[in-house]
């Protein structure tokens, strides 16, 4: 089995590099098309990771919307859905987003380990234990490579990450993506307070750019940050 299952960031951003705008409203960037090739890399994951501020901010549901995906991967035997995943330190996560609510399957949640047991509980007073979520313990202070090698050990070859932006920063900081699907829109949000990607400091490394794509009105780019691990079905 593989240390860590192969992973796919996937983020659209302004061409002056903003994921959203400041208001309390969510941008959307894509158009109907690209939001399509979203879905059917969804349909081919085997989860899909956000942070928790994302559920905060964006409430996603993270579930595959084509009935035709979902209806062929019940057909393989997998999920209608890829299992879903967050981070959090805190624990802030409110038991009625569609994260917890949306559809059936997996919802693992990675915490600290010495936070586990609080947040653990905190959740059960409200959510549905029994609904396939799990608060899991990785590291103190929480590790990304601790969560993607207990991902690993459940059977996950595919990891897209879907957001937001300090998040997938760490991906990209500490080596860990093998792909990043770059959607640019056409759009100017002018806006220094909108969220980017930042986090750490990054490698500082050239990206080999492997695909670039005219999608409508967007441009897809997908980019190789790494080398590529053995799994991957992109190097097949």
């Amino acid at each position: 089995m593989a240390e860590r299952p192969y992973v796919l960031l996937s983020v659209a951003m302004s061409v002056d590099g903003c994921i959203d705008d400041a208001t309390d409203t969510r941008l959307i960037l894509s158009n109907d098309a690209d939001l399509d090739r979203v879905d059917e890399v969804r349909a081919g994951s085997d989860a899909i990771l956000v942070g928790a501020g994302t559920i905060r901010r964006d409430n996603p549901a993270l579930l595959v919307r084509s009935s035709a995906r979902r209806s062929a991967r019940v057909a393989r035997g997998l999920p209608a859905s890829p299992a879903r995943v967050t981070v959090t330190a805190s624990g802030d996560l409110d038991p009625a987003a569609r994260f917890f609510t949306a559809g059936e399957g997996a919802r693992l949640i990675y915490v600290p380990d010495a936070e586990q047991d609080r947040i653990q509980g905190q959740l059960a007073q409200t959510a549905d234990a029994a609904a396939g979520i799990e608060v899991i313990g990785a590291g103190d202070p929480l590790s990304i490579r601790a969560v993607l090698a207990d991902l690993a050990g459940r059977g996950v070859r595919r990891l897209m990450v879907e957001g937001g932006g300090t998040v997938l920063a760490q991906f990209l900081a500490e080596g860990l993506a093998d792909e990043l699907d770059l959607v640019v829109a056409p759009v100017f949000v002018g806006d220094p307070a909108a969220p980017r990607l930042t986090g750490s400091a990054g490698t500082g490394k050239r990206m080999h750019l492997a695909e670039a794509r005219l999608i409508g009105d967007v441009v897809l780019l997908r980019y190789l940050p790494g080398l590529p691990v053995a799994n991957a079905p992109f190097f097949q």
